[in-house]
């Protein structure tokens, strides 16, 4: 019930955000599939099978890109942590990419989520030239789930390599975005996530190496990183690990623990803080205004 009550009104927001747009248009071009010969591991043809990605272009660009992921406990894609935000981030001036990848209840467990965002980041990077973004100004963001695989991404890159494909474009986000993350699978994990991306019974070392706050190492790209301390559904000590991992080994960090708010607190259609601190942060990594 709690988790109907959650979905209902983070609707209500994505609604609300919609209703100020006042009834444009919609921004976005056609999905088109991330793996066009298929993807790997590919259990079969359904919808479920074949992660996309979905471009929405500025009016005005500043010639930075954002890869967009959202959450849904490995188990859905949440839509109110896509549309919405990828027109407030073409409202800022950045071409986004949303990604709809594999998921649990399609059968799919890790790695196969970190494959999807892998390949997202070079098919955007690698063709930076025609969405004329900087390819050195890409960022990730992700909510809840979709930001355990914003950290993934930026962690264990390798563990979404495809065996004997050689590459030439990075996959490495040029910074990263996590909401309300979901971390650790194991300090109070959140079950539903933990049981699609890594299975019912999964050994300590795979456990361990899903844990994102366990593969931080020097060398990630800045992070902004924010929770509330009243999330009930993906407790706040999975931010708070992961910001401690990244102070201690040197990682960029902004990081906002909000007071108030349970779990989707932020959403388009609400007024929160957090919207005027992600932008003067993106501001300052030069996101925000065209470079020469």
């Amino acid at each position: 019930m709690a988790i109907i009550a959650w979905t209902t009104a983070m609707m209500r927001h994505a609604l609300a955000f919609l209703v100020l747009l006042g009834g444009t248009s919609v921004a976005a071009e056609a999905p088109f599939p991330l793996w066009p010969n298929g993807a790997p591991g590919a259990l079969g043809q359904a919808d479920g099978d074949v992660p996309t990605l979905t471009p929405y272009q500025p009016k005005n660009p500043t010639g930075a890109a954002m890869l967009l992921i959202p959450g849904g406990s490995y188990s859905g894609i949440y839509e109110g942590q896509a549309e919405p935000f990828a027109l407030w981030l073409n409202e800022q001036g950045l071409t986004v990419f949303v990604l709809r990848y594999r998921l649990g209840t399609a059968g799919y467990r890790y790695p196969s989520q970190l494959q999807d965002a892998v390949q997202a980041m070079r098919t955007i990077r690698g063709d930076a030239k025609r969405w004329k973004i900087d390819p050195h100004r890409i960022g990730a963001m992700g909510f809840s789930a979709g930001g355990h695989l914003v950290s993934t991404l930026i962690n264990r890159p390798q563990d979404g390599e495809l065996v004997g494909q050689k590459n030439v474009v990075s996959a490495r986000p040029d910074l990263a975005i996590l909401c309300y993350p979901v971390i650790s699978m194991i300090t109070q994990p959140h079950a539903t996530s933990r049981k699609m991306l890594i299975g019912d019974s999964p050994s300590e070392d795979l456990q361990r190496q899903a844990s994102s706050e366990l593969q931080v190492h020097p060398g990630l790209p800045p992070c902004f990183l924010w929770h509330t301390n009243e999330d009930k559904m993906v407790p706040p000590v999975h931010s708070l690990l992961y910001a401690s991992a990244l102070h201690e080994n040197g990682v960029p960090l902004e990081f906002h623990l909000y007071q108030h708010g349970d779990h989707g607190t932020g959403l388009i259609g609400t007024e929160h803080p957090w919207f005027a601190d992600l932008l003067f942060w993106l501001k300052g990594q030069g996101f925000l205004s065209p470079q020469s």
